[in-house]
């Protein structure tokens, strides 16, 4: 996630800078520095970031489940954290998920992935930022 994309979001929740330090568990100086590109922003600070969104944008109406978008096999299903968690509209929020027959090694990996996919691309939407 780059700075422009953090600040816009954040101004999307509608929320300050205080705010969402308060939300995401960090510094005040911790936000200003992400949306100022002065800092990597950490991989869970992206997770929670795109997690809030998610809630408060689709509260609980959920989107189309992953395994039905990408019309996954049962067996693929049955391996799935997405699945066993029920959880398929925050499949990109849950490590280990299988969608491409393997698990990936990192969140980066995992989120290439997943900026392909129509249940994310369905949030990211939501946000009218792409």
């Amino acid at each position: 996630m780059q700075a422009k994309e953090f600040s816009a979001l954040r101004k999307k929740l509608d929320k300050t800078q205080k705010q969402m330090s308060q939300l995401l568990g960090t510094s005040i100086k911790a936000i200003h520095s992400y949306e100022q590109g002065w800092r990597t922003i950490p991989v869970h600070v992206e997770r929670q970031l795109y997690f809030l969104l998610s809630r408060k944008l689709l509260g609980d109406n959920g989107l189309q489940t992953c395994w039905d978008a990408r019309a996954c096999p049962l067996e693929q299903r049955e391996q799935c954290p997405a699945w066993e968690f029920s959880s398929g509209d925050l499949c990109w929020f849950i490590n280990g998920t299988i969608c491409d027959g393997t698990v990936h090694d990192s969140w980066q990996q995992k989120m290439e992935l997943c900026r392909t996919c129509d249940v994310f691309k369905a949030v990211l939407t939501l946000t009218d930022y792409e």
